[in-house]
């Protein structure tokens, strides 16, 4: 059965993976409603975006009144939020966007979701979701073990992170109060083709390609569980479309990795893929810098119970998603080089509290 798929943050990274899969994959019709904030890049979409599928809505979700409409004309019968301010850096430096966009924007949507969901006729009432996508650093920071699962207290610890638990405890009680049916997903930290550069991994590779410092905050042993976008897609999907009404889940990559680590492994991959006897071994770019107020020690996803309840596990090892995203910056320079010639450019972010 054709559905109508909204997806909020479609032009950003992770939301663009999504909209991609979805008009390739499938005869689902989509809008993307997308502020296009430095983060949105409509490139991103290119490949998807002359399909009579696709729509366009350049929307800030804390409009109230364009949210209403889009939700009028379009009258989606998913709607996949993923729209977010999400850099941590960036929240340390300026924490009202996050407030805004993550708190008040979700505030927004859930309202205009709900009286769009009110509004529907028996049958397609029943099948209606609010799919809010989250993130796993909600939880927190873990010590030397153990890791996150769906029953995990929230502990949030920067800026970011609190705007996000916040809107998470919004969604939940939208269900609980007002009956909006609605799954959720808490993810570790993605990576991959299209992501904004100043992620660590998009950030490494470039800065290594142009022969630039590789800054590791601190020591470098913080540890992260690393999960490939097009992997992180096809779980969001599968949730949106099968997942226990009222349900979360925990997408993750299984690939714990220092920071440290991932670093040398993008300088042995850039090093053997695109050689530069003016540059050297790249891991001679490695500098430790100051490191980022309050930075967790260590991430980890438990995905049992989406492997478990949906089928889901990722595709991807590290090694094989870190060298097939490698590969995709040096075949698209110019993507990341017109990004970067616009508000980011490698600068570093998050040090003034």
């Amino acid at each position: 059965m054709t559905k109508k798929f909204m997806i909020t943050g479609g032009a950003g990274f992770i939301g663009s993976a999504v909209v991609r899969r979805l008009i390739e994959t499938s005869d689902h019709e989509v809008v993307v409603v997308d502020k296009l904030t430095y983060a949105g890049n409509l490139e991103s979409l290119a490949p998807v975006s002359a399909s009579p599928k696709f729509s366009f809505e350049r929307v800030d979700i804390t409009d109230v009144e364009a949210m209403r409409r889009v939700f009028a004309e379009f009258s989606p019968d998913i709607v996949m939020h993923l729209a977010a301010e999400s850099h941590v850096d960036r929240s340390i430096d300026g924490p009202d966007e996050f407030v805004q966009t993550n708190l008040v924007g979700t505030f927004v949507l859930l309202q205009a979701a709900l009286n769009h969901w009110r509004s529907l006729p028996a049958g397609r009432k029943t099948g209606f979701r609010f799919h809010h996508v989250s993130t796993d650093e909600v939880f927190g920071s873990l010590g030397p073990s153990g890791s996150f699962n769906e029953e995990t207290a929230y502990r949030p610890n920067s800026p970011y992170s609190a705007s996000k638990a916040g809107s998470d405890h919004l969604v939940r009680a939208w269900h609980h109060t007002y009956g909006l049916p609605m799954v959720m997903t808490n993810c570790s930290n993605n990576y991959g083709p299209y992501q904004f550069p100043e992620k660590l991994i998009t950030l490494m590779i470039i800065n290594a390609l142009e022969g630039k410092p590789l800054p590791v905050y601190g020591t470098g042993e913080n540890v992260r569980d690393w999960l490939h976008v097009e992997d992180h897609a096809e779980a969001l999907l599968l949730v949106a479309e099968t997942g226990g009404v009222g349900e979360s889940y925990n997408i993750g990559g299984d690939n714990e990795r220092t920071n440290m680590s991932v670093v040398r492994s993008i300088c042995r991959i850039v090093d053997e893929l695109a050689p530069d006897a003016a540059i050297g071994p790249r891991e001679k770019l490695i500098e430790f810098v100051v490191d980022r107020p309050g930075h967790d020690l260590r991430y980890a996803i438990d995905a049992r119970k989406i492997e478990r309840e949906l089928g889901w596990k990722p595709r991807h090892t590290f090694e094989t998603g870190l060298r097939h995203t490698v590969q995709w910056y040096l075949d698209n320079m110019g993507w990341w080089k017109r990004v970067r010639s616009g508000a980011y450019r490698g600068e570093r972010l998050g040090i003034t509290v």
